[in-house]
Formats: C-alpha cells, structure tokens, sequence
C-alpha cells in the first residue's frame, strides 16, 4: 500500500500544486533590462517623476542592479536638447524609452520607430499627431495622457469659484511648445464673463516682462504646465506673488511653490502607472496594442497662505473636497 503521505505528493503534482506559484511565475527574472528615461526637465525633478516610475518597476519584481538599469536623460529645461539625448538613448540599446511631457515623446518617436515608447503627461497625443489614436495608438508609442476634453475648462471654473470677481484670465504658456488648450481656456473664459488674454513665453528671462505687462484688476493667471514653466516654476510663482496674481494650474507642484490653486490629475501616481506598460511591452506586448490611457482620478490642491497674501477668501465648499490644503 502506497504510504497516504507519498500520495499526498504525487496527487499535488498531478495537480499542479507543487508547481511555480503563478506570483513567482509573473516576476521578470534575471535578465538586465534597460529602460531609456527622457525629461525636458532637469534631475531635481527626480524625486517626483522618475522615483515613482522606479517605485512602480520595483513593485513589479524589476529591481536596479540586479535586473533593471534606467538610463536617465535630462533636458535641463531646454527642449532643443532633447533630440540628441533620445538618440543617446537609442545608442545605449534600452529594450523601451518612458517619457516626460510631448516634447520628449516627439523627440525620443523622430529618433526611433522601433524602441517602445510610453509617454507620461503629453498633453493631447491625438491632436499633437503623436498617436493615431487614443484606443488604437499605433506605431511604437503609448502611454499614459494627461488631457482630458474639459480640463483646463474646469481649471477655469474652479478659480472663477475662489475669486467670483475674476475679469481678466490670462492663459501663460512657452510658445516653443504647442498650447492645444488655447481654444479652451478662451471658451472657458467667455463663459465666466472673463476676458482672455494668451501670453508667450520663451525663456525663464521673460517672466518678469510677461508679468508686468498683464492688467492687473482682477486678473487671474492660467498657467500651461509645459517644461520650460514647470522647471522655473518657483520663480514664475514668486513673480506672480509678487505681482499679486493668483494662478490657477494642473498640476500641484505650482501650488506646493506658491501658485493658488491647482487642478489636473496625479502625475506621481501617472508615472507609477507607467511602469506597467513598461512590463508589458518587456513581456512582449506590442506598443501599437495598448490603448493610451487618460486620466480618471483629479487632484483640487489650494495654497492657503498664498491666498491669505492674496487677501483671498476660499470657500468653504472648495476646502471641504480639496484633497490638499497648503497652510
């Protein structure tokens, strides 16, 4: 008679339960894999874009040193770099490039057809002619958008609500990079009763000019999250404090630097995100067959002490679904 703890073990072979665990089966092994990182920004900004997007590998077995190497590239907030780091990235052979922002995207998809690439926050990737679109991207490249048809519209409502007297709105952005919410921030405005006005930027040098000659009553600033602005976004937001313009942006680190208000989705949480196209594409999922995410969730962020230099009531109603308040 066969002893009932050899059967116990043979039955659970036969079975299958003495195999892999399915979790163990799903982690990527220990082959190097080279990941591309490019950011028009500069690396200051690690801590909250690329760390989330290591932070997302690593939950997901990829661990540097052992089988992961990030081959990062900053542009230092000047976009006319960007090209030839993408074709650094493309010489280093990484398996796939993730990418901050459109210029990054466009930079690292003119450098290679081939390489998989996941662009993080690229504004609206159908209208910049980077995806064909959102559900079918084609080519090499999906991701994560950051865009959604009304946002920038409810950017507008949401500082309309703070500051009822708004007449003035001024939508700030770098003119080296396409500002697709234009038409939208000028709707926006229309329907609050606000004039709009659309200014330029090229360089951080041209912040104090480009504030100054804004009307001041009543005036509240629409800030483009573009690279050149995120990058001196301490300085844009002293100047506006200093010119006492609130600033209304989608993305909270304008706020976590001075700005008022900000609305838009998470981009750490984007980033984190990222990383599992990132695996994917690694397991061998084609780019062109991963539809490009948008944004579900949003952020209401309000700086109290800048409204309070501001001379600026928030109400109630607005702090009470705020998901941070800066005191």
């Amino acid at each position: 008679m066969v002893p009932l703890a050899t059967l116990a073990i043979v039955t659970a072979l036969v079975l299958g339960l003495g195999a892999t665990p399915p979790a163990a089966e799903a982690q990527p092994g220990d082959r190097m894999y080279r990941v591309g990182y490019l950011n028009p920004g500069g690396a200051t900004l690690a801590p909250i874009r690329l760390d989330p997007l290591r932070k997302g590998l690593r939950d997901l077995g990829y661990i540097e040193g052992r089988n992961l190497l990030i081959e990062a590239r900053w542009g230092e907030g000047q976009v006319d770099r960007l090209p030839g780091l993408a074709a650094e990235l493309v010489n280093a052979k990484v398996d796939v490039i993730v990418t901050a922002a459109a210029p990054a995207a466009r930079a690292a998809r003119d450098a290679t057809r081939i390489i998989p690439i996941v662009m993080v926050d690229p504004g609206d990737p159908v209208g910049a002619g980077l995806v064909t679109s959102l559900a079918k991207p084609g080519g090499n490249i999906t991701g994560l958008s950051s865009a959604t048809p009304d946002i920038v519209g409810k950017q507008v409502q949401v500082v309309k609500e703070a500051i009822p007297s708004i007449a003035n709105l001024v939508f700030l952005s770098n003119t080296a990079v396409p500002a697709l919410a234009v038409k939208e921030v000028e709707s926006a405005g229309r329907a609050i009763g606000a004039r709009v006005h659309v200014v330029g930027v090229r360089t951080a040098e041209d912040f104090d000019s480009a504030l100054a000659g804004i009307v001041k009553d009543n005036t509240a600033i629409v800030v483009f999250p573009d690279p050149l602005t995120f990058t001196h976004r301490r300085r844009l937001m002293d100047l506006a404090l200093q010119h006492r313009f609130a600033v209304v942006s989608g993305s909270k680190e304008f706020v976590e630097a001075g700005g008022l208000i900000a609305y838009g989705p998470s981009f750490a949480d984007m980033f984190r995100r990222a990383a599992g196209y990132v695996d994917k594409i690694l397991r061998g999922t084609k780019a062109a067959d991963l539809p490009v995410e948008q944004p579900t969730t949003f952020e209401l962020v309000v700086n109290l002490k800048t409204a309070k230099l501001l001379g600026v009531t928030i109400p109630p109603s607005m702090l009470a679904r705020a998901d941070q308040i800066i005191e």
